[in-house]
């Protein structure tokens, strides 16, 4: 939508008032007595009266409000959330997991929106639409000037009902196709991957933690088992989180029943709640590895944190988010719902693990991270010292290559993408993901794809020499002499792109392998192709099939 300066302006009345007048109920909600609740209620109310009846333009009542609601629980923190009626069914996709649809996931380019991905199995990659396809029309509308949103509110519909859409397939001679696709329930897969590793390691790639999350780890972890799985590794980089019910459950596969994972508080004591495990274990001995990232999040701390507290895994990666905040859903009228934050997180060893104190805030409002110095020691069950307030710090780091701007800016781009899509279109078939590599011939052909005149490059060496050439000027040092010096660093540091992108090759070369292994073989052949070279599973690997595992879990005089 065109920003209209406008028409914002004339908003601001509006919305500074409601806001203003939630704001005081916000406060006085959490801290004061109920005449000040009362009080500020009436306030509010008679201040939007007010605007409705004497302000000079027409207001948008829904909309003001929402704005009003959003900007009051901004200010708490930002996992509390209001969910109006029309904006549930994303929610409930996010929780279930699943959605009826074509079962795609879509992205916005300039050209309009394309086909990113579809689902191994799903109704788009059985009716054959492929990554990289441009969307034309949908049921015979034109969609090419829609962005997603209004994209997927189309692709979307009952189960077993017909959607007819059209594309413009790059690289192809009949670049037109449509097809007939019939909408299923789609189930997005909360474990794209699990396989065997070589020294009898399973793997089990989880990347949220749905309804669904605990059966397919379950049967992942069974058949791992059955095909003589010696140690596992949990993969939870990425993983933002999800369901705590979930988390307890997966922690219920690998430790004792009736160990207590968690405990929940709230504002009183009858808010407290204790989650212990409640099923029949799997295995409670196998050795295991949890992998985490910065990214690692919510229910993937319960679970890493658990399991790091207990002494039942060792934790390889890079410290996890780190929040430690319980959200609920409360119903409110008109079918809206407000997803609250109504207690914090503590796992077995006591510790909380949130990194940020939104209720202290800095003068200008704004939050940051707990730092190290106030943190607390705690300690494992086996008397390992662990720490609170910051996230999970794994056992062991994993160090990886900074991303160099050349690298950010093929991927952001999307050049990796693009030849993705142009190689897949004329190679009917690649090797097995655990194989396939990106050859010197693949990469000579992906460098002349990238188009020289329209790679935004980044020319950090370049652009220094012109600012050390005006402040040679400025300074009064600029002569001839001065001159050619410049000319002469300028010409060492000129950046050629080719040579570029060759130093670059083992920065990009993953994500080129990602890209175009995923147009064969989905989201598991990517993942399959990714831990070929993966520091952070090497590392694990290395620690579960030596003496090391029981070194860290149990260290000496512990």
């Amino acid at each position: 939508m065109r920003f209209n300066y406008t028409t914002q302006m004339k908003r601001l009345p509006i919305i500074a008032a409601a806001v203003a007048g939630l704001a005081l109920l916000a406060g006085a909600a959490t801290r004061s007595p109920k005449t000040q609740i009362a009080r500020n209620l009436d306030i509010f109310n008679t201040v939007y009266k007010e605007l409705q009846t004497f302000y000079v333009d027409s207001i948008d009542a829904e909309k003001s409000i929402a704005t009003a609601i959003n900007a009051m629980l901004s200010d708490i923190d930002p996992y509390t959330e209001y969910i109006p009626e029309k904006e549930q069914a994303k929610f409930r996709t996010m929780t279930s997991g699943e959605y009826g649809g074509i079962g795609s996931i879509i992205q916005q380019r300039p050209e309009g929106v394309i086909i990113a991905g579809p689902y191994d199995g799903s109704p788009a990659a059985k009716a054959g639409l492929r990554t990289g396809d441009l969307i034309l029309t949908i049921d015979g509308d034109s969609v090419t000037k829609l962005d997603t949103e209004k994209v997927s509110e189309r692709l979307k519909g009952p189960q077993g009902t017909i959607v007819h859409v059209s594309v413009k397939r790059p690289h192809v001679a009949d670049s037109m196709l449509s097809f007939d696709i019939r909408r299923e329930k789609i189930r997005m897969p909360s474990v794209p991957y699990w396989g065997m590793l070589p020294d009898g390691v399973g793997y089990i790639a989880l990347n949220t933690f749905s309804e669904k999350s605990y059966p397919e780890v379950r049967e992942a972890t069974e058949k791992l088992l059955a095909g003589g799985a010696k140690s596992l590794i949990l993969d939870l980089r990425g993983n933002g989180g999800g369901l705590v019910e979930s988390a307890v459950q997966i922690l219920g596969l690998y430790l004792p029943k009736g160990t207590t994972v968690l405990n929940t508080r709230g504002k009183g004591v009858l808010d407290e709640r204790v989650y212990k495990t409640s099923i029949a274990p799997l295995d409670t001995k196998i050795p295991m590895a949890v992998l985490i990232d910065g990214s690692s999040a919510s229910a993937s701390e319960i679970v890493t944190g658990a399991l790091q507290d207990l002494d039942r895994a060792v934790v390889v990666g890079n410290r996890s988010f780190g929040k430690g905040l319980v959200q609920s859903t409360r119903q409110l009228p008109y079918d809206g719902l407000l997803k609250v934050t109504t207690a914090k997180y503590y796992i077995p060893s006591g510790r909380l693990i949130q990194a940020i104190d939104y209720s202290r805030r800095n003068p200008d409002g704004s939050v940051a991270r707990i730092p190290d110095s106030l943190t607390s020691v705690f300690h494992t069950a086996g008397g390992r010292e662990v720490r609170d307030g910051g996230g999970i710090t794994p056992d062991v780091k994993v160090e990886y290559p900074d991303i160099n701007r050349l690298t950010y800016n093929v991927v952001r781009d999307q050049w990796a993408f693009d030849f993705a899509t142009k190689y897949a279109a004329e190679h009917p078939s690649i090797a097995a993901p655990r194989d396939f590599v990106v050859t010197d011939t693949i990469y000579s052909q992906f460098i002349d794809f990238i188009d020289p005149a329209k790679f935004n490059y980044d020319k950090v060496c370049e652009t220094a020499i012109e600012q050390l050439r005006k402040l040679a000027e400025s300074e009064g040092y600029m002569n001839d002499s001065t001159k050619a010096q410049i000319d002469i660093l300028a010409g060492m540091l000129r950046h050629d792109l080719r040579h570029d992108l060759e130093q670059n090759r083992p920065n990009i070369a993953p994500y080129l392998a990602s890209e175009i292994v995923g147009r064969y073989y989905y989201d598991a052949g990517e993942v399959e192709n990714s831990i070929v070279s993966d520091r952070a599973v090497d590392s694990a690997r290395a620690i579960l099939t030596t003496p090391r595992y029981q070194k860290i879990l149990r260290p000496a005089g512990k």
